[in-house]
């Protein structure tokens, strides 16, 4: 049987990074809902961040987006998130707003506009040398429309051209991480649209470049957890972008849609060492929180990959592993099946009891009034949100 202390252990260990922007208000391509008490800037979205530690005890960083997070001191903005008790963690670029990006940024066939998001790039890795981030996660839009728009073979030149630069530029530690996505804002092609082109591309670059698995980023039907485990056999798993999808990308809080998945997922990342307390692989969660409340959402969020991770780690491996050895098809399926359709919230009360945080994170947080308070606080101002 799995050993339950073993399990704790590296539930313990576990970290998820938040997305600053899921505390701004975020939508769909068709609307935006604003909700009372979102920040205004990048020091409320920590305060929000910190919450979401305080009450899971697995969530001590947040991811930033340039230019969304752009502050005049990038000390200050770290020494905010100390003082709250977490750090800032990846820094996410953004060349996908801006009306000179209509045709691409990286990959435009202009020169000029290439240079620009270039320099944007190069001046993400400036706030990384400033925040001490170890990531810089990098999600092209580029792509196209219609055939013929232009020279595919010429764009994935471009691409890698961008590619070189930003990674000579990176020292020390720091990674650049690779996003995919298979369709929009292009639809006949998109410039990095599946994890194979990101793969190829990191390949090329070197050890510190890796791919990143945005679980929403798929055609129907992909097996996730092949990809996972590929990427993890070659080195090349850099980080996560957790979400749920029933549709496209949909970006509905983890576990919302297919929780069996991110089981099948998380297995996997078990299996390939991915979990291991020194591990190099940055979770992430990407969502767009439009009609439900952003920092509960990111509460019940965390606790969806807590409990699809508790559940991975409780295989019997033994068991497992002889029904694998013996061909036993359906024994092998029935042990992955029991885990799965073990209920291991009390295995994560009493985690949470032991690290003397409430059992119930989302009752807990309903109960501290930290809601009411930022409502009643946050009167005035700019609210954040997609391109402020």
């Amino acid at each position: 049987m799995a050993d339950r202390e073993a399990a704790k252990q590296i539930l313990r260990a576990q970290k998820i990074e938040l997305p600053s922007w899921a505390f701004g208000n975020s939508g769909t391509r068709f609307k935006v809902f604003a909700q009372p008490g979102v920040p205004r800037d990048p020091f409320e979205k920590i305060r929000d961040a910190a919450q979401v530690h305080a009450f899971t005890g697995s969530a001590p960083k947040i991811a930033l987006h340039i230019p969304w997070d752009k502050v005049d001191d990038y000390h200050k903005l770290a020494k905010a998130a100390s003082e709250a008790g977490i750090e800032l963690g990846t820094v996410n670029a953004n060349v996908f707003q801006d009306d000179d990006y209509r045709l691409g940024s990286v990959t435009n066939p202009d020169s000029t506009i290439r240079r620009k998001a270039l320099d944007h790039l190069f001046e993400c890795i400036d706030v990384m040398d400033q925040t001490g981030s170890r990531d810089l996660k990098l999600w092209f839009s580029d792509g196209t429309n219609y055939p013929g728009q232009d020279n595919i073979r010429a764009r994935q030149d471009r691409l890698a051209e961008a590619l070189a630069a930003v990674y000579q530029r990176l020292t020390g530690e720091q990674r650049l991480i690779l996003e995919y996505k298979l369709f929009e804002p292009a639809f006949y092609t998109m410039d990095v649209p599946d994890w194979g082109t990101s793969y190829a591309h990191c390949l090329q670059l070197g050890e510190r470049a890796k791919v990143c698995v945005d679980t929403g980023h798929h055609a129907p039907g992909t097996n996730i957890e092949f990809i996972v485990a590929f990427l993890l056999r070659a080195g090349k798993l850099g980080s996560f972008d957790f979400n749920s999808r029933f549709y496209a990308d949909d970006d509905l809080m983890v576990g919302a849609a297919d929780p069996f998945q991110l089981f099948r997922i998380l297995f996997e990342v078990a299996g390939g060492g991915g979990l291991a307390t020194d591990t190099d692989i940055a979770f992430m969660l990407d969502q767009c929180h439009n009609i439900e409340p952003k920092i509960p959402g990111q509460i019940r969020s965390v606790m969806n990959v807590q409990e699809a991770t508790a559940k991975a780690l409780i295989v019997d491996q033994d068991a497992l592993e002889t029904a694998q050895r013996t061909g036993d098809v359906l024994g092998a399926n029935a042990v992955l099946m029991d885990a799965y359709n073990t209920d291991v919230r009390p295995l994560l009360a009493e985690l949470r009891e032991e690290q003397g945080l409430d059992p119930d994170p989302m009752a807990a947080y309903g109960r501290s009034g930290y809601a009411e308070r930022i409502v009643a606080e946050r009167v005035g101002g700019t609210q954040a949100g997609w391109g402020a």
